[in-house]
This record gives structure tokens, sequence and C-alpha cells, in this order.
């Protein structure tokens, strides 16, 4: 008889600010069989400062937590805490109440390096019992407290396409922008709880693609915060390396007029980076200085790995009745670094359903 999708929810608590947890010993620890019974599983986390990596990027660096933090590391020296982001400059936050600007994590650094580093809020696996599934979190801590928190993990062998359709999305008329597609007046979100209902989809994923011909544009899932969005990612797709500068000297106001002297101290920091992932991964031999400049010459998105698909879970959780399952923060946001004729872009949704 086989074997019905399972869920199961992790509650987990790092020690430190940015930290790799092994979700599948916890997973094991939980129920001993469950990658004997299952051939896949999918991994959701709740947070929008903590995900996952694909399977495949994960072997790549054999599943070294030290390789995977050492990149993750290289992202977080192109984001520093403390910089000049506008997310972190509490009196601007208006939607915060004074006794949360208070205690309020000063995180848009984490924000940016998820985004950057091509970490995902859903993954799907191939049960492997020997190697780790990483939930890597990089604000794991806020001062002193360690922070809660949650993931979901589905065990299931198979999966069916029950269901495909396309979505066209407006988008505003400047070149640099992003649109939260849960937000209701864009209406994804209840098309797509909709369309759930009428499937009767129980367990399986949704997942939001751009089409083939969409360019200069990509998706992530990520607090849709004003300041983050319309500020600080915008000013890092115009200047990669705008809040890398400022640990120095605050020099980018004016990025025509930036001096040499500041352009090498930007190199200086650069190569640290590139070499540490050089070391981490055991690529052979490279000539750093050439990535160095040709990292000059192009935009952000030649180097942020914007994604062209997320993927949302869905679950009953024992109700009979799926839901994207979710957390508070995360909404799916559509980044375009320049406008099309159409002032649209199109994303196809594909609804899937475990088995």
């Amino acid at each position: 008889m086989p074997t019905e999708p399972t869920d199961i929810r992790l509650t987990l608590q790092p020690e430190s600010r940015v930290e790799l947890i092994d979700v599948a010993e916890s997973v094991k620890e939980k129920e001993e069989h469950f990658f004997d019974k299952y051939r896949k599983s999918a991994y959701a986390s709740h947070h929008t400062t903590a995900g996952f990596f694909e399977q495949s990027f994960a072997r790549r660096l054999k599943h070294d937590p030290v390789a995977l933090e050492k990149y993750v590391g290289s992202f977080k020296k192109l984001f520093p805490p403390d910089a000049d982001y506008r997310h972190d400059q509490m009196e601007l936050r208006a939607e915060l109440s004074e006794a949360q600007k208070l205690v309020e994590p000063k995180n848009a650094d984490s924000h940016l390096t998820y985004i950057g580093a091509g970490l995902e809020n859903c993954v799907t696996y191939l049960n492997d019992r020997k190697a780790p599934v990483y939930f890597v979190d990089l604000d794991g801590t806020n001062g002193e407290m360690r922070r809660t928190r949650k993931t979901t993990v589905i065990g299931f062998n198979e999966e069916s396409v029950v269901e495909q359709r396309t979505l066209t999305i407006p988008m505003g008329s400047h070149p640099i922008g992003s649109v939260n597609l849960w937000d209701p007046r864009v209406g994804v979100l209840q098309q797509l709880e909709e369309q759930i209902k009428e499937l009767g989809l129980e367990k399986g994923r949704i997942s939001l693609s751009l089409s083939p011909d969409e360019k200069n544009t990509g998706l992530t899932v990520n607090e849709y915060e004003t300041l983050l969005m319309r500020h600080d990612l915008p000013e890092v797709l115009k200047n990669p390396l705008r809040f890398m500068a400022m640990r120095g000297i605050n020099m980018l106001r004016d990025p025509g007029a930036i001096k040499e002297k500041a352009k090498d101290y930007m190199k200086y920091d650069l190569v640290h980076v590139v070499n540490e992932f050089i070391d981490a991964t055991g690529l052979s031999e490279t000539k750093v200085e050439r990535i160095i400049d040709k990292f000059f010459q192009v935009p952000a998105n030649r180097f942020l790995r914007m994604k062209r698909k997320v993927d949302l879970i869905v679950s009953d959780q024992g109700t009979g009745e799926g839901r994207i399952i979710n957390g508070t923060y995360q909404s799916p946001i559509l980044v375009q670094w320049r406008r099309n004729e159409q002032h649209t872009r199109e994303i196809q949704v594909t609804f899937n359903r475990f088995e």
C-alpha cells in the first residue's frame, strides 16, 4: 500500500548569528525511518533570513559545512552589518511602534545576503540518509537572545502536475523596482488559494517561474519591507559594492566620482572575499585580478544569484484543507533591474500534488 506524504515540523534554536543546522538529523530523531519510507523531501523555512541551498549546489560543495559557510561569508562581506541600510534606520520605520523599534533586529545585511547568495525558502531533495541537509540561518541571534526558528519537512514518493496557468503582473514605470506578489492589490495569493481549494490539494508545492522570454528580472521570497525593497536592494543593483565600501568611509554617494583610492580599497577587500571562496571550494588556480576586474564591469544581477523560479509548500497539516505554508513576513517578490516595453511580467504557475 502506498505511503501517504507526511509532515514533520521542527523548531530550531541557533547558538550564533550565522549557523548551519543539519535538519536531516532532527528529522531522524523525530522519525527514525523517515528517509527509508520516502524517496524525496520538501524542506520549507518559515523565515526571510534563513533558508536552504538547492541540493545540486550543496553537492557541488560536497555538503561541506565549512565550504558552505565560507560561501555565505563572501556575501556577508559584500553586505556587512551596520552599513548605511535604510531598513536599519529605525526612525524611518513608520510601520513599527516605538516599543518595536527598541527590539527590532538591524538585519538588512542578512536579508541582502539571503537574496544574493541564492538561499531558498523551499527546496526538494532526493533523500540520502548519509547526506546532511543544512538549514542556513543568517540572523539566528539578536544581541544576547537566541531566536526561535521553524521549518516544515514533507516526505513523499512521487509528485504530479495537476494544473498550470500564466499570470500577468503589472510593473511600475521605474527601471529598477519590485512587486510584492502577496499584496492584495496584485491578487496572486487569493488566486492561488482559490485554486488550491478547487483542486483539493492537501500536500504539494506551487512553483512560480518567470516565462523564458522574460529578461532583466528575478524572483525571491523575502520580507517586503518598503525601505529594504525600494531603497537597499535597488542600491545594490545599481552599485554592487556600495555597502562593502561603507565600512571604511561613505564614499559612494556619487558613483561617478569614485576615486582610485576608493576603488583600490574595495579591490583589497574583494581579493580576500574571492580568495576565501576559492580556498573553501577547492577550485583550481584562478587569476583573481581578472575576476575582480570583471566584477567591477558587470551589474549586480550578474553575480547576485537571483532566481527565475521559487517554490511554495502546500500542506493541510492534519486539517484536511491544504494551504500555503509560509512565515509571517515571507512574500514572493518579483524584482526587475530594467523595464520592458509592456510594463508587465509573466509568471507561470504550476501546481504539483505530492503522492
